[in-house]
C-alpha cells in the first residue's frame, strides 16, 4: 500500500523558514519523480515544485523560485521541501504527491489529474 506521510509545517512569521518532509513507503522511491503541491483557502491545488528522480533535475512555481528548494533522500524515501523567506501568501495545505510513471522525463511536471497518490497535506501558515 502506498504511502506518503508530510510533516515539517506550521505557524511561522514573515520572512521566517520551514522544511517539509514527505516519507513514502509501497513504492520503489528512487524510480518515481516527487511533486509538491498546495492549496489555499478557496483557491484550487497549484504545482509548487518537482524533483525528477535521481534528483538531477528540479521544476519551480514562479511564486517559489529562489525562496524554496526541492531535494530528495532515496535511502529515506523521503523528499523535502525548504522554504525560505516566506509571506503570508504562502499560506496553505502543502501536499507531497506522485505520478506512479517510473523514469519519467526528467523535465516533465505533472498535472493535477496525473496524480496516482496524494499526501494527507501539511498546513503552513505564514503570520505577517
Amino acid at each position: 500500500q502506498v504511502q506518503l506521510v508530510e510533516s515539517g509545517g506550521g505557524l511561522v512569521q514573515a520572512g521566517g523558514s520551514l522544511r517539509l518532509s514527505c516519507a513514502a513507503s509501497g513504492i520503489p522511491f528512487s524510480m518515481y519523480a516527487m511533486t509538491w503541491f498546495r492549496q489555499a483557502p478557496g483557491k484550487e491545488r497549484e504545482f509548487v515544485a518537482r524533483i525528477s528522480w535521481g534528483g538531477g533535475n528540479t521544476n519551480y512555481a514562479d511564486s517559489a523560485k529562489g525562496r524554496f528548494t526541492i531535494s530528495r533522500d532515496d535511502a529515506k524515501n523521503t523528499v523535502y521541501l525548504q522554504m525560505n523567506s516566506l509571506k503570508p501568501e504562502d499560506t496553505a495545505v502543502y501536499y507531497c504527491a506522485v505520478r506512479l510513471s517510473p523514469y519519467s522525463s526528467v523535465t516533465y511536471i505533472p498535472k493535477i489529474n496525473e496524480i496516482n497518490y496524494w499526501g494527507q497535506g501539511t498546513q503552513v501558515t505564514v503570520s505577517s
